[in-house]
């Protein structure tokens, strides 16, 4: 009998400040940030990616994590006019169809009816978020609760400036 290898495709839809207030209030550090290079692996647990989308509200999306998203997921920033909730709940509705599996990275409670609506159409629903700042329902809802924890971030320390050389 041959073995058949069954690939699920997973869409990471990320709230940017909701995720970023959660892992900060939990921190006590406005300099704490999701290290995607070992979170994104624990999410997909060896299934495929197909999509990752981090929405962030604002005018301060920094450069590098886009590009460190486009060049090592394939990802993208999505700045948001106010709320990313309307935003990603579009884009998860358009993907309902493409994926197995979503993972909304998000403690939100604003996306129960998003959550019901993905399972009611058979799409797998994941949430990952900080547990402490997590509304209860969402654990209730989704068919996984991933916990992101102090080994998912880390302290961003900027680099130090250069001495002026005295002429």
């Amino acid at each position: 009998m041959e073995t058949i290898n069954i690939t699920q495709s997973v869409a990471i839809l990320c709230d940017g400040n909701n995720i970023e207030k959660s892992i900060h209030s939990v921190s006590n550090s406005k300099q704490t940030m999701i290290n995607f290079d070992k979170l994104i692996p624990k999410l997909l647990n060896g299934r495929g990616l197909n999509r990752l989308l981090y929405f962030r509200e604002g005018k301060s999306i920094s450069s590098k994590l886009a590009e460190r998203l486009y060049e090592n997921y394939y990802g993208s920033v999505v700045p948001c006019h106010k709320s990313a909730d309307i935003p990603l709940s579009i884009k998860a509705m358009q993907l309902a169809s493409k994926v197995d599996t979503i993972i909304i990275m998000s403690g939100d409670s604003d996306f129960v009816e998003l959550i019901r609506h993905l399972k009611a159409e058979g799409v797998r629903v994941e949430i990952a978020a900080v547990k402490e700042t997590t509304a209860k329902i969402l654990d209730e809802e989704a068919d996984h609760l991933y916990e992101i924890t102090s080994d998912d971030w880390f302290v961003y320390k900027a680099p130090p400036k250069p001495k002026q050389s005295k002429k």
